[in-house]
Parts: C-alpha cells; structure tokens; sequence
C-alpha cells in the first residue's frame, strides 16, 4: 500500500476511486464503505484510495476553541488504522494534515484542488453524514453538482446499522470506554488491539517482581485507560496472556504521557524492538494513584491474579 502525506506528488498522481473521511476505527461502517470502494476500483483498473487526516480535525478544533470543544478519545494508533485500511483492499492512503489553511479552504477549492487536481479522482463514494470546506459547507449536493462538470463518477453510501444502532466510531468509543469488548468486537468486526514497537522503561516492573512491555501511545487521549486482561501477540508463536495498563501512571510519574504496559505470564525475554500487538479481553479496575510502592506492588500482584482467574474461567488465554 502507497502512503502519502498530504497529496501525490505531481509525477506520481494518477486516476484513483477515493473515499474520504477519518476512519478512527476502521469498523464495520468504514468496512462495508471499503468493499464497495475496492470494488469499483477493480472495475475501473484504478487503485483505490482513501484520503484522512491528522490530527482529527475536531481535535485541532478543540485545540484552538480554548477549551469550549472537547475532541473524542482515539480509538487506533496510525499504524493500526494503516494496517486495517490495508487489510481491507486499500492500494493507496493520503494522510492530509489538518490545520488553519485546511480548516479555512472553501468547498469549492477542496473539489478542485485536492478531489480532482490533487487526486484525480475517477470515483468518489462519501458517507450520508459527509460534510467539507470551511464552515462545513460542503455536502453531497454540492459534489452532485461538480461531478457532471469535473468528469468525476459519485456515489454515497448509506449508514451500517446492527439492530437498529448505527455502527459508528462514537458507538465504538462509548463500548471500549465502558469496557466493553465484546460489543466492541461486533462493531469492530475484529478484536480490539494496540500495536507498537516495545520499547525501554524505567524498569520499575521488574524491580517490584512484575516485567513489563512497554509500548508508547502516540497520542494524548486514547479511548481506554486502566488496568485490563489482554494477550499478546507477535512475540512467540502463541499469544501470551497477561495484565496491561494503559495510563498516565500517576503512582511514578507526571509527565501526563500515555504509556501501554503489559505484564506477561510466564514469558521474560528481551524483546526491545520488536512489534507486538496487546488485544484488550476485560477491564479490571480504572488507574489510579498509591501513595507507596508497597501498596502498588500489592494492588498489581491482585490484578495479575484477578487476570489469570479470568483466563481460568474463560477459553481466552490462546
């Protein structure tokens, strides 16, 4: 799959189907809004593309608003949604990055300047919510209308709907804030997971009896945060299970930044480097401080019990 940030370069852009939108999660709505694109695609011998952007542009409103807007927690990483968007038959994927000048380009500009200069779109399929430009005034008419005119093919496609709620990136954010994960996993179509690189840490784990992975959160609001049942995948053959949190470690640090940390049952290697995927199973309890080591050392040993009695009354651990 070709990434690019911001648009092709000009020797490198040639006729696509495109969708356009977020895809924070990359769930059963986005799914089904792929298969359709992939399958046009095929048809007109084009690769299929999906242009999004980063940050989420209702983070970068919430940032300038001074606090009258709250931006949504994340649901994937970029390399997650980058490897979904690749799972599902995506050939190329443009990453625009959105700030004033993207917030403030009129609906008119946006068509002509990235749907059909930028991307050269042969295809475009949008969602039934999908709105564009500055001060959103961009909407399917509108694109209706320069379709005839700009020689682009339109198509929209309406909302998935599981027993009659709409499967939507808020719908995936409200069950993994709750912890839900099976419902997660409906909506998702897959499994919930992390992945990174595991990297150093402070070592803390080991010298309280507990090793732990450590995969850093690329972002500052992830969509859950806690203490959770997971099993890792990608550093033997077999998932390993064990015990993560996923927080701000407020007990030894203050630096506010995310860090995903996994305990694993009877696994201890150096895996520095290496890419590990963390899928969530249960939620135990929520973070939060301790006023000593000793009460910290005693709460984990208790979560790492509480994980393995889950894996014992479930069929979870492979």
């Amino acid at each position: 799959m070709e990434v690019f940030r911001l648009l092709p370069p000009a020797d490198l852009r040639t006729p696509c189907a495109l969708t356009i939108g977020n895809f924070d999660g990359v769930h059963r709505g986005h799914q089904a809004v792929l298969a359709r694109l992939v399958g046009r695609a095929r048809e007109l011998d084009v690769p299929g593309c999906v242009l999004t952007f980063e940050p989420h542009p209702r983070e970068y409103f919430a940032q300038v608003s001074g606090g009258k807007l709250i931006a949504p927690p994340r649901i994937l990483t970029e390399r997650d949604k980058l490897d979904a968007l690749a799972q599902y038959g995506v050939q190329r994927v443009c990453i625009a990055h959105f700030n004033a000048t993207t917030a403030s380009l009129a609906a008119e500009s946006f068509i002509d300047d990235v749907i059909v200069e930028g991307l050269r779109a042969k295809y475009l399929l949008i969602g039934d919510d999908f709105r564009f430009g500055a001060a959103r005034r961009g909407d399917f008419e509108m694109l209706a209308r320069a379709a005839g005119n700009k020689s682009f093919e339109l198509a929209r496609h309406e909302t998935v709907a599981e027993n009659g709620t709409r499967v939507s990136s808020s719908a995936v954010r409200a069950a993994l804030g709750a912890g839900e994960f099976g419902r997660a996993r409906t909506l998702l179509g897959r499994p919930y997971f992390i992945s990174g690189h595991i990297v150093p840490g402070r070592k803390l784990g080991r010298t309280l009896g507990f090793p732990t992975i450590n995969i850093r959160i690329p972002f500052a609001n992830p969509v859950v945060h806690g203490v959770f049942v997971v099993r890792v995948h990608g550093l033997r053959d077999a998932p390993i299970a064990g015990v993560a949190s996923l927080g701000t470690r407020p007990a030894v640090e203050r630096d506010g930044k995310p860090l995903l940390e996994a305990h694993l049952f009877d696994f201890d290697a150096d895996v520095y480097g290496q890419l590990a995927r963390v899928e969530f199973l249960a939620r135990l309890r929520e973070e939060r401080h301790f006023e000593n080591l000793t009460a910290l050392t005693a709460q984990i040993a208790q979560d790492a019990r509480d994980a393995r009695a889950h894996f014992a009354a479930t069929d979870e651990a492979h």
